[in-house]
């Protein structure tokens, strides 16, 4: 037994300088290791979660524009609705004025036209019973007056 004593101490020597030199510097290392990697994983869910935070207020502003942008359409295509009726009124109530002018016209014309047919049918009629009655016999028809028109 007293020949294991020096292989008892050299063991508890060798034991010691492992936990001294391998063992405690080792364990250190491992729970550094560990709470950098822990505290990376923290910092990437907070990054995460502030990433979606972000998304969801990108979403709620995007939306908002989308919204702002129909609205401005919808005004734009309700003025758009609301010059081309303005515009179809102007062309109805011009028309009417040219049709009602172009009426006046040809009332105009066809008065001209009667008053002439008017006095040519005088006059033809004087032509014609000349002709046909005898030179003697026909009395002579003054033509009818004919009015100027104007």
């Amino acid at each position: 037994m007293l020949g294991a004593v020096p292989t008892m101490l050299l063991f508890l020597v060798t034991l010691a300088a492992y936990r001294l030199l391998v063992h405690t510097p080792l364990t250190k290392v491992l729970r550094e290791r560990y709470a950098r990697t822990q505290g990376a994983i923290e910092k990437a869910a907070a990054a995460v979660a502030a990433a979606e935070k972000k998304t969801v207020e990108y979403e709620e502003r995007l939306r908002l524009a989308r919204v702002a942008i129909f609205r401005e359409l919808h005004e734009h295509l309700d003025k758009v609705h609301q010059e081309s009726e303005l515009a179809l009124a102007q062309a109805r109530v011009a028309a009417q004025e040219r049709t009602a002018t172009g009426r006046i016209a040809i009332e105009d014309s066809m008065q001209v036209a009667r008053q002439e047919l008017d006095g040519l049918i005088g006059e033809l009629s004087s032509e014609i019973l000349a002709r046909i009655l005898p030179a003697g016999t026909a009395q002579p028809q003054e033509p009818a007056p004919q009015e100027q028109a104007g």
